[in-house]
C-alpha cells in the first residue's frame, strides 16, 4: 500500500507543479514511469476517481466555490461539555480532553501503547491511552522516532510501550471503509482550552467540505484570531481524525500542513472524491 501511495504522491506532486498546463494522462504517467493504462488503474483504485476528475477537485477556483457556499460552523461554547461527536465515514469520532488536573500531571500514572498502522497516505504512528487515541502522525521512511519524541513531549510522565492494539485494526478498517466496525472512535487529547476548542470545531467540518482559518476562528468566538487558530491547528495531535486538512486559506490555496502539502492535497482530494 505504501509503495502505491508513494507513486500517487509523486503523481500529485507533478500535477501540482503543472496545474496551469492541465497535464494529460500520458504526461502524468510518463512522469512516474508507468504506462497510461497502469497509472489510470492505480490512481482510480486509490482515489476513487480518475486523474482527470482529480484535476478538477484540485483547482483553486473549486476551493473558493466550496468556501463561499459553506455554512457557518456551529458555535463552540462551554455548554458543549467535555465530549463532542462528528460523523466520519459512518463512524463517530468522540473527543475527550484531559482534565486540568490531568493536564498538569503530564500523563503521570497513564500507560500509553503505540504501534504503526497502514493508511492510504502511508504508514501512520498511533498511540493510545486506556481512554482513546492520544497521538496519530504520518511516518516517513519507516522512522517513528520523531513521533515518539513528540509523544513524550506531550505526555512526559506517562509510561510507554510498543504493543499491537485493537485500535490499530479499527483505524485501518475505517480507512478502508469497513462497515462492520461498531461504536465510536475515541480520542483522548491534551491541550490548552483554546486548542481543544479549535480541535472540536474541526470535528464539525463534514468530510468533503472545507473551511477557512477565519471561519474556524469565528466558530470558537475569536474572529480576529486566525493566526492563533492556525497555530492550534498545527498543534493537532491526531492527524486525519481531527481533520485539520479540511482547513484551507481564504484564497482557496491549500496552505501549510505538518505532514507535507502533497499529503494534504491527497487527503483533501481522496475525501472529496468520496463525499463531494
Amino acid at each position: 500500500m505504501n509503495s502505491d501511495y508513494q507513486r500517487i504522491a509523486d503523481a500529485i506532486g507533478y500535477i501540482n507543479a503543472n496545474i496551469q498546463q492541465q497535464p494529460s494522462l500520458d504526461e502524468i504517467a510518463a512522469a512516474i514511469n508507468l504506462s497510461p493504462f497502469h497509472f489510470q488503474r492505480l490512481f482510480s483504485r486509490w482515489a476513487g476517481v480518475t486523474p482527470k476528475k482529480y484535476l478538477q477537485i484540485l483547482t483553486v477556483d473549486r476551493a473558493k466555490e466550496l468556501l463561499a457556499a459553506s455554512k457557518p460552523l456551529l458555535e463552540v461554547s462551554d455548554s458543549i461539555g467535555l465530549s463532542s461527536s462528528s460523523r466520519l465515514y459512518d463512524h463517530f469520532v468522540q473527543l475527550e480532553a484531559v482534565t486540568p488536573g490531568e493536564y498538569k500531571a503530564q500523563g503521570a500514572g497513564i500507560n500509553i501503547q503505540y504501534d504503526v498502522a497502514e493508511s492510504p497516505f502511508g504508514d501512520i504512528f498511533i498511540a493510545v491511552t486506556p481512554r482513546g487515541i492520544c497521538a496519530l502522525s504520518f511516518v516517513s521512511d519507516g522512522n517513528i522516532e520523531p513521533s515518539l519524541i513528540s509523544l513524550q513531549k506531550h505526555w512526559p510522565k506517562a509510561t510507554m510501550e510498543k504493543g499491537s492494539t485493537a485500535t490499530v485494526k479499527t483505524v485501518e478498517a475505517i480507512f478502508t471503509g469497513d462497515r462492520t466496525i461498531k461504536g465510536p472512535l475515541s480520542l483522548h487529547v491534551a491541550g490548552t482550552n483554546f486548542q481543544v476548542a479549535v480541535w472540536r470545531a474541526l470535528l464539525q467540518i463534514d468530510p468533503g467540505c472545507i473551511k477557512s482559518y477565519g471561519q474556524v476562528a469565528a466558530a470558537v468566538g475569536r474572529p480576529k484570531a486566525s493566526r492563533a487558530v492556525g497555530t492550534a491547528i498545527g498543534s493537532n495531535p491526531v492527524a486525519f481524525f481531527i481533520p485539520c486538512h479540511r482547513v484551507l486559506q481564504q484564497s482557496g490555496k491549500i496552505g501549510g500542513y505538518l505532514w507535507g502539502e502533497t499529503r494534504k492535497h491527497a487527503i483533501h482530494a481522496w475525501e472529496s472524491a468520496r463525499h463531494g
